[in-house]
């Protein structure tokens, strides 16, 4: 898990005949790599010997040796000369008391000599692990051996134990391997993979604030990180956040075994290093440690400490070695630990954090201390920091505080929610209804466990009548809820119409209220909402959303009225000016710290650069959208879909196509009707560009009933409607797709959408091309390119360019410049990078020259045999008749081989046939009556 290339490079390299040495640091993964390895090359060899070390016995000689040889000595003892077998049995026995000083010469030939006998029936598999234990004697002789053994069949499959990334310690058993043999070093797992495999190993109800400690933690090894999670699952009480995680034993020996070599004072000053957060020598002196740089040079002595000369930060070997240091002290030293630090730190957050974890129970001075470092981490951009801040304010505030102890839980909730900790968000709120019968307090703590449901809030329904309920008759309280419920009618109910009345009631009664906060935000929902809608009051809403008096943390939110304004600038296609709004949005919450905007902004900035044509760097920002997706939990359907529709773009197109799948499998899941129709949409252009025109068919229909039923008219929201039309002209249904054409015209024409207008008519030349009116596609698609150029649509201007050098391709003069008939297609999508679309032009380039096109023919007989089959069946049947092979029909057709074979399958199932022989035998018994 997570080893995926670093597996593929081994098995290539066993596969190519040569050896592997696998490297790296305890717990990393070395024999669970080893083993997958042997188990799958190891079906491949003739003999495998196997030896795995032990320290406790790495002092008895010959102990590998005995392992490897020792089942098959019967077998090679009649291959081997009397001297070299009387000194093997002798080290395997241990009778004769055979050494390397007495017998060297002998004992390492009989390795070879051995090893080339096992050769000799066939590949021999040597795995070995934990070759650091391997005794001096077996060590010396396999590597006698393997540095002999060119040219025979003998391939070594080792690990070995190696600490820093510098480390060069496996150099000494990689000169003992065979010449050909590669070096594998295996490194930590990120947080999305230490997330999979807790995931798999049954911790996966875990909350991803606790996964990311434990990722921190364990530093990304799997041995470490697994025995953490099993050291929570164990706890009566878990941590609460901010607090260490507990440190099982079996890791506290492994990796504090040097400990007790401190001397008292040292330890204490390991402690209060692994106390702060960003210790420095400077920072010791300060707490108090007068001796701090001559105790910590033994430390590092030890290992226990990074050394770096150059560096003035205090580091420590391992994450989980301060850890394991922290945990085993006594609660009272930590204690002190945090006194000497609440002083000497100079970051007022810092100093307030220590002051915390030095005192005991509630206390109104040091919880007030804390509320102002939350605020204080909250504008800098630390909401994770301020919410562990607000937890522990919360924690020392008296019963009769002000403000009180729930207020402070809901602020370190809403805190979470904006660094992305949405589990921890939702266990807050819940602590808080269990507590407090406040309405203002309770009905916050219920917006609270729906925002953190995201898009599956049907799971969260019966949230919404307890939270009326609490509300009453406050119209502050109840613009909280009817904000929400706008969300619901659009997410659950899919209804567009409902969900603007919603926001509008919502924006009145904050405004009522007072809330301004509220009121924009329910101005911006409302202005998105008639945005996609179509609706002519959608500008109106937009101004009102963004008039003054505004709110700082409003017009930077996802849902904001900034965010409302980019999505119709790019759906009025001023791209330049939507990229700099979205680029300026994405700045100012990356300075906050909110990962669901910086989620959502990357994903809106990635889809303008998508629109200009600059697929390479679309794809960029998708990727790194959807790994903050998945690594927060947050939009992992939505940055799915964008990075779908960029890998077929610009990337991988089966990439695309798995993530499309994901992306419908979720929003289906999720009840969530709106980003279904985009999931939809993001599979049917991926399934485009694949050449499954079929599948596009299928996947595009549906979303065309979707957006109907949601009330959607404007065709840019999802701008699918000419790939459907694409589509369905090459399967053979231009009537559908002309009447789709005239339908989302006369929308895009009363919103004055230019970019989809242009590729409206694209698709239309396509429909022209296909009824024989071939001057007047060339002269569409030509107008169309033009248009989709000025208005920064460079990957839709390319794809106009190449449907028009398919066209003239067709023609007699395009045949005779074929090898230039798509130079200019093949520079466009060149500048786009568009890798996906610059294949489909050299399969178009190599395709076989067309012939002229062959009418289907009209003689009664055969149009009785194809009278049941749709128009692209009964070309393509008629080109069959001809003797067409499916390469040839599909450049004739404009469509492509897969197209031609999935057509085929439909003919047959209608004639009742089985292959394309039949089709000629029906033609011809047809004729001959």
């Amino acid at each position: 898990m997570g080893r995926e290339e670093l597996f593929a490079d081994a098995r290539e390299q066993l596969a190519s005949g040569g050896s592997v040495l696998v490297h790296g640091p305890a717990g990393i993964g070395k024999s669970t790599f080893l083993r997958a390895l042997a188990e799958e090359y190891g079906a491949t060899a003739h003999t495998v010997l196997r030896c795995s070390a032990t320290e406790s016995e790495s002092h008895l000689p010959f102990l590998a040796l005995a392992d490897l040889l020792g089942l098959v000595l019967d077998e090679i003892a009649p291959h081997l000369p009397s001297a070299q077998l009387t000194a093997l049995e002798s080290a395997l026995t241990g009778r004769g008391e055979s050494s390397l000083q007495r017998d060297g010469l002998a004992l390492r030939l009989a390795v070879l000599s051995a090893l080339r006998a096992l050769a000799a029936r066939g590949p021999v598999l040597l795995v070995a692990d934990d070759l650091q234990w391997l005794d001096p004697a077996s060590a010396e002789l396999l590597g006698f051996a393997a540095r002999r053994l060119g040219g025979t069949p003998v391939q070594l499959l080792c690990a070995v134990r190696t600490e820093g990334p510098e480390s060069q310690e496996y150099d000494r058993h990689l000169r003992a391997c065979p010449p050909d043999t590669a070096a594998v070093r295996l490194g930590p797992l990120n947080r999305t993979q230490v997330a999979r495999l807790l995931d798999h190993r049954g911790h996966g109800a875990l909350p991803r604030s606790t996964v990311r400690e434990i990722h921190r933690t364990s530093g990304g090894n799997p041995l470490f990180a697994l025995e953490l999670s099993r050291a929570l699952a164990d706890s009566p009480t878990p941590p609460r956040p901010g607090e260490p995680l507990p440190v099982p034993t079996s890791l506290r020996a492994l990796v504090l075994s040097r400990l007790d070599m401190l001397s008292v004072e040292a330890r204490r000053t390991l402690l209060v290093a692994s106390a702060g957060a960003r210790p420095t020598p400077a920072l010791l002196h300060a707490a108090g440690r007068e001796n701090a740089e001559a105790e910590c040079a033994q430390a590092a002595e030890l290992g226990l400490l990074a050394t770096e000369p150059e560096a003035p930060a205090v580091r420590f070997a391992h994450p989980l070695i301060s850890a394991a240091l922290y945990a085993e002290a006594p609660a009272p030293e930590r204690r002190a630990a945090h006194a000497a630090l609440s002083t000497a730190a100079s970051d007022p957050i810092e100093r307030a954090r220590h002051l915390a974890l030095a005192t005991t129970g509630t206390d109104p001075e040091v919880a007030a201390k804390l509320a102002g470092a939350a605020t204080l981490a909250r504008d800098r951009g630390a909401p994770s920091v301020a919410a562990q801040l607000g937890l522990l304010a919360a924690r020392r505030t008296p019963a009769d505080g002000v403000p009180g102890a729930e207020e402070r839980r809901l602020t370190a909730a809403e805190d979470a929610i904006t660094a992305g900790e949405v589990d921890l968000a939702r266990d807050i709120a819940r602590e808080v209804l269990s507590r407090t019968a406040v309405a203002a307090e309770r009905v916050r703590a219920w917006i609270v466990v729906i925002d953190t449901a995201g898009h599956t809030m049907a799971e969260v329904d019966a949230v919404f009548p307890q939270a009326l309920a609490d509300a009453g008759q406050d119209p502050r309280l109840l613009a909280l809820v009817n904000y929400q419920l706008a969300w619901r009618a659009l997410i659950v109910q899919g209804d567009f119409t409902e969900a603007r009345t919603a926001a509008a009631h919502a924006a009145a009664l904050a405004e009522h209220g007072g809330d301004r906060r509220t009121e924009l935000m329910a101005l911006a929902f409302q202005a998105q909402t008639e945005t996609l809608m179509g609706h002519p009051e959608a500008p109106r809403t937009i101004k009102r959303a963004l008039r003054e008096p505004q709110d700082a943390s409003v017009a930077c939110h996802h849902n904001g009225a900034g965010s409302a304004r980019f999505r119709w600038l790019v759906m009025g296609d001023r791209l330049d000016e939507a990229r700099g709004t979205v680029t300026a949005l994405l700045g100012e919450v990356r300075r906050r710290g909110s990962v669901e905007s910086e989620v959502h902004f990357l994903r809106g900035l990635a889809e303008t650069e998508l629109h200009a044509g600059h697929c390479g760097r679309a794809l960029e920002l998708a990727r790194e959208a959807l790994r903050l997706a998945r690594d927060s939990g947050i939009g992992e359907t939505a940055s799915a879909m964008l990075t779908s529709m960029a890998e077929a773009s610009g990337g991988d197109v089966g990439r695309a196509l798995s993530l499309a799948h994901e992306a419908v499998e979720h929003a289906e899941q999720d009840g969530d009707q709106m980003y279904l129709s985009r999931a939809l949409a993001a599979l049917g252009y991926a399934q485009l560009v694949a050449g499954d025109a079929a599948g596009t068919v299928r996947a595009l229909r549906r979303v065309r009933r979707l957006e109907q039923d949601l009330g959607i008219t404007d065709p840019a929201r999802g701008r699918w409607q000419g790939d459907l039309a694409e589509a369905l002209v090459r399967i053979g249904e231009p009537a559908e797709a002309q009447d789709l054409i005239d339908t989302s015209r006369e929308h895009a024409e009363r919103l004055g959408r230019a970019s989809v207008l242009a590729v409206l008519d694209r698709a239309e030349a396509l429909v022209r091309a296909a009824r024989g009116d071939q001057e007047g596609a060339q002269a569409r698609l030509t107008s169309a390119q033009d248009r989709l150029t000025g208005l920064g649509y460079g990957l839709e201007a390319a794809r106009a360019a190449f449907a028009l050098a398919q066209l003239r391709a067709r023609s007699p003069e395009g045949a005779r410049r074929r090898g230039t008939v798509y130079d200019e297609a093949t520079r466009l999508f060149r500048r786009c990078r568009a890798l996906p679309w610059l294949g489909q032009v050299d399969e178009a380039r190599s395709a076989p020259e067309p012939a002229p096109p062959v009418p289907v023919p009209d003689a009664p007989e055969t149009l009785d045999a194809l009278a049941g089959l749709a128009a692209m069946e009964r070309q393509v049947a008629a080109l069959v008749m001809e003797g067409a092979t499916n390469r040839e029909i599909a450049a004739r057709l404009f469509v492509s081989v897969k197209t031609v074979e999935a057509t085929l399958t439909r003919v047959y199932r209608k004639l009742g046939i089985r292959s394309r022989v039949d089709i000629v035998r029906l033609a011809a018994g047809r004729r001959a009556k």
